[in-house]
C-alpha cells in the first residue's frame, strides 16, 4: 500500500510538471506565427519589462494589429517580411530559454527618474562569437519613432550569424536626443566590454534612412557627450539617406541606396561616397535599380545580399 501511494504520488507529481510546462509555453506564445497579436508579444511575460521597445513605442499598437499587418505603422518602409519577424522573435525567446540577456539599459535609475524620456532606450543583444566585433545598428524612422523590426533587427541578426556580435540601439525622438543615445551606448559597450565580451577595437555604426545619420555623425567623431571621448568608428554602414556634407573626418564608409527612392537621392549619396574617397577614405557604394526608399535587407529583390557586401566591406577594415 505504501509502495502504491508513493507511485501515486510521484504521477501526479510529473502530471503537475507536464501541465505547468504547457502552461508556461501557452503564456510565453511560443508558437509565433503570422497572426500573432503584436500585444501578445509585448505582454508576454517571458520579455519581462522590455517587451514594449521590441516594437515602435512612439505608434499606436492596436489590440487587432498582428505580424501578418505589422508593415501598416512602419512608415516609410517597404519589403516588411513577416517571417523575419517571426525569426527575430524566436530568436529573443531563445536566447533568454539559454539564459542570455538581450535587452540592456543604457542609462542607470537615477537617470531615468531625473529624465522619464531615458525610459524608452536600451540595447537588444544579438550574440555572435564571444570577443568578437562589434556593431551597433540604428533604425530609421524620420526621428520621430525606431523602425527596429524592419530596419535594425533584421540586420542586426544576419550580423550575428557571421560571428560578430551586434546591438540594435531603440532611442529617443528627435535627432540629437538619438546622437546622444548613440553615443553613451557606445561608451555603455566600451565601460562592459568584458561582461559583453565583445572586441571593442574597429566597431561599426550601421543605419538606415536617420539611423544613417546618426551613424555618419556620431561614426566621425561629431557627437561626443560628456567627459569621455568616444574613438571613431572603425567602419559606417549608411542605408538609404540623403545626407550630403563630408568634413574630412568620416571613417571608411560603404553606402547604398535604390533608383526609386523618393525620400533619399541616390546620386546625393554617391557624390558623398565619391568626396570621402577623394579624402583618401575607403567608401563603397551599391546603388540598386527600381528600389524604393525603406528596403531593407532587400529579400527577394536586387538588393539581396547587400548585407554580405557591407560584412565584407568592414572586416577590410579591420585588417
Amino acid at each position: 500500500m505504501k509502495i502504491l501511494s508513493v507511485f501515486t504520488f510521484i504521477n501526479i507529481f510529473l502530471i503537475i510538471i507536464v501541465v505547468s510546462m504547457k502552461s508556461k509555453n501557452k503564456e510565453n506564445n511560443f508558437n509565433i506565427n503570422k497572426d500573432t497579436k503584436i500585444i501578445d508579444i509585448i505582454n508576454n511575460p517571458i520579455f519581462g519589462n522590455f517587451g514594449r521597445h521590441i516594437f515602435p513605442i512612439h505608434k499606436h499598437i492596436s489590440s487587432s494589429l498582428t505580424i501578418e499587418n505589422l508593415s501598416s505603422i512602419y512608415t516609410w518602409y517597404n519589403y516588411m517580411n513577416p517571417e523575419k519577424t517571426i525569426e527575430i522573435i524566436n530568436y529573443f525567446i531563445n536566447q533568454i530559454q539559454l539564459g542570455n540577456k538581450i535587452f540592456y539599459d543604457i542609462y542607470d535609475l537615477n537617470e531615468k527618474q531625473k529624465d522619464p524620456s531615458l525610459k524608452e532606450t536600451g540595447l537588444f543583444f544579438f550574440r555572435g562569437n564571444p570577443n568578437s566585433k562589434f556593431a551597433i545598428v540604428n533604425a530609421g524612422g524620420a526621428f520621430s519613432y525606431v523602425g527596429a523590426m524592419h530596419d535594425s533587427f533584421p540586420q542586426a541578426l544576419e550580423i550575428s550569424k557571421k560571428g560578430f556580435n551586434a546591438f540594435a540601439l531603440i532611442y529617443r525622438q528627435g535627432a540629437e536626443n538619438a546622437c546622444i543615445d548613440l553615443s553613451n551606448a557606445i561608451k555603455f559597450i566600451f565601460k562592459n566590454q568584458q561582461e559583453l565580451k565583445v572586441d571593442i577595437n574597429c566597431y561599426s555604426l550601421w543605419g538606415g534612412s536617420a539611423g544613417a545619420r546618426m551613424a555618419a555623425w556620431v561614426g566621425a567623431g561629431n557627437y561626443n557627450y560628456g567627459n569621455e571621448k568616444i574613438p571613431k568608428a572603425g567602419t559606417v554602414v549608411m542605408q538609404y539617406t540623403g545626407l550630403s556634407e563630408v568634413n574630412g573626418n568620416e571613417p571608411p564608409t560603404y553606402a547604398n541606396c535604390g533608383t526609386d527612392d523618393w525620400i533619399a537621392n541616390y546620386q546625393v549619396m554617391n557624390k558623398r561616397i565619391n568626396k570621402i574617397k577623394k579624402n583618401g577614405t575607403n567608401a563603397m557604394m551599391e546603388i540598386f535599380n527600381g528600389l524604393p526608399h525603406g528596403f531593407g535587407l532587400g529579400e527577394g529583390t536586387v538588393a539581396q545580399g547587400w548585407i554580405n557586401n557591407a560584412i565584407n566591406f568592414w572586416m577590410k577594415q579591420m585588417k
